[in-house]
């Protein structure tokens, strides 16, 4: 496992999104779909988001990202949902033409933090930080 590392923090945060087009309509092939994956790059880049994995299906979209601790999921869902529908409104008219209220996906979507560290892991990591040196007092019994 590689951690990142910012200023004042290492890291190792991962997220699985997973949105849809409005109504879900099969807009996204083509040149739109192509044209979509590039603006889906560019803001990540843009935000120091890692492209783990990711594909864009006919009606939605699959990414697994790699993000800092400043950026909540919330705030990377409005990042990458708002830039692309406005920008690929501008660029495509038939996508103008259909989504006449300017709102290309769902207002939903899917967020799953991933990890290879289960939560029993975690709980034996933190029971068993007391040693001989250190005192620890437990915060739940």
């Amino acid at each position: 496992m590689e951690y990142k590392k910012g200023s004042h923090t290492v890291y190792d945060i991962e997220y699985h999104f997973v949105w849809a087009t409005k109504y879900r309509y099969k807009v996204l092939k083509g040149q739109i779909a192509e044209r979509l994956r590039e603006i889906l790059r560019q803001g990540c880049q843009a935000h120091g988001l890692t492209i783990i994995r990711g594909n864009v299906g006919r009606d939605h979209v699959h990414m697994l990202l790699s993000c800092p601790p400043t950026l909540a999921p919330s705030k990377i869902m409005q990042l990458l949902k708002g830039r692309s529908s406005k920008m690929m409104q501008e660029e495509f008219e038939e996508l103008r033409k259909r989504y006449w209220g300017q709102h290309l996906w769902a207002s939903g979507y899917f967020c799953r933090t991933v990890g290879a560290v289960t939560e029993e892991m975690i709980k034996g990591y933190v029971e068993n930080q007391e040693d001989e040196e250190n005192e620890v007092f437990k915060i739940t019994e």
